[in-house]
């Protein structure tokens, strides 16, 4: 799925009320509005919130449910048309900034120990020569 920005997701939650609303012949409740945009409850209910602050969208009560209208339907282009990065992206890109660190540490003390390992073999050559030379 194409991650969409709060620009563009206003825009498509907006024409989903228009079109249901047209279709209807009434202003449609979030869960159809979901159900066009195949969208789960919990994030339908999160872009309403987001879309009620700027005054985008506003509900109406009806007898049963809520009803959702467009509002000042111009607040969308003063939304932000950047990609927002969800909470679980940027622990996920933390998480694998770590792993990258520890990665690179643990080829550094691999190459340290390998260096070391050269040098005690050079310097136990080096002896066995000086004992071949003094025989």
């Amino acid at each position: 799925m194409k991650a969409n920005d709060l620009y563009t997701t206003a825009h498509l939650f907006v024409a989903a009320v228009r079109v249901l609303d047209h279709r209807d012949g009434a202003p449609p409740s979030l869960e159809a509005v979901c159900r066009l945009l195949d969208y789960s409850d919990e994030k339908g209910s999160f872009l309403l919130n987001r879309l009620k602050e700027p005054g985008i969208v506003d509900t109406v009560q009806s007898g049963f449910n809520d009803r959702i209208v467009v509002g000042n339907h111009l607040a969308i282009e003063e939304l932000p048309r950047d990609y927002e990065e969800s909470r679980l992206e940027q622990e996920l890109k933390k998480f694998k900034q770590g792993r990258d660190a520890m990665q690179e540490k643990v080829a550094s003390i691999k190459a340290q120990q390998d260096r070391k390992k050269q040098d005690l073999f050079a310097e136990i050559e080096k002896k066995l020569k000086q004992k071949m030379d003094r025989k």
